[in-house]
């Protein structure tokens, strides 16, 4: 599976972001080979606004680029604030309980040596992961990764804030183990999940 991320830094309008996404985009989506759904999440104390979508192949997602264009920049004028988008390789995907809106959403953003990538997240899926799912309130996680630039996201999901900031506390206490593997950590974003449409 693949995915397209995008991020809106200093967001203005992010409900209407998601009615936009919800009421004009999904259906361009849907026409889309390979589409695999859409989800929604922001900060909104600190006015960002991502949104993920989910693609079969590369070939797929990059396909479908055209399409998208100028329903990305009719959402750029209506959302407001900057826009980033990233392509990455979803590693892994899990689901214990599916996300819906209400829940709590950690966003943090990894990179490593491209050829560390299998070797790192052999050691995330044996080692890691468990660890992530013992945590009270967990419902889903997801590793991606660009393999040509190593740059990467993990997202991890969770009932509520309460459970997110408990999970948020034990990621830290892990760190150590990633960096002396050579995994550097950058931004993490804690968020609501706000909209999700994943097949």
């Amino acid at each position: 599976m693949h995915t397209r991320v995008l991020t809106f830094t200093g967001a203005k309008n992010i409900d209407g972001g998601v009615d936009f996404l919800r009421q004009k985009v999904v259906p361009v989506l849907n026409e889309q080979k390979g589409y695999r759904g859409v989800t929604a999440s922001a900060d909104r104390s600190g006015a960002v606004l991502g949104i993920l979508s989910l693609w079969e192949t590369e070939s797929d997602r990059d396909a479908s680029d055209s399409a998208l264009t100028n329903a990305r920049q009719e959402g750029l004028d209506l959302i407001g604030g900057e826009l980033t988008v990233e392509t990455f390789e979803q590693l892994l995907a899990e689901v214990a309980s599916p996300p819906g809106p209400g829940s709590a959403l950690i966003v943090t953003r990894i990179s490593m040596d491209p050829a560390k990538i299998d070797e790192n997240f052999a050691f995330f899926k044996s080692d890691i992961l468990p660890r992530i799912k013992a945590n009270a309130g967990f419902q889903a996680v997801r590793n991606m990764i660009n393999r040509k630039t190593g740059h990467g996201l993990v997202g991890t999901v969770w009932a509520d804030q309460d459970t997110m900031k408990a999970a948020a506390t034990e990621a830290q206490s892990r760190r150590q183990e990633g960096i002396a593997r050579g995994v550097s950590f950058g931004d993490v974003s804690y968020r609501e999940v706000l909209f999700s449409d994943l097949r």
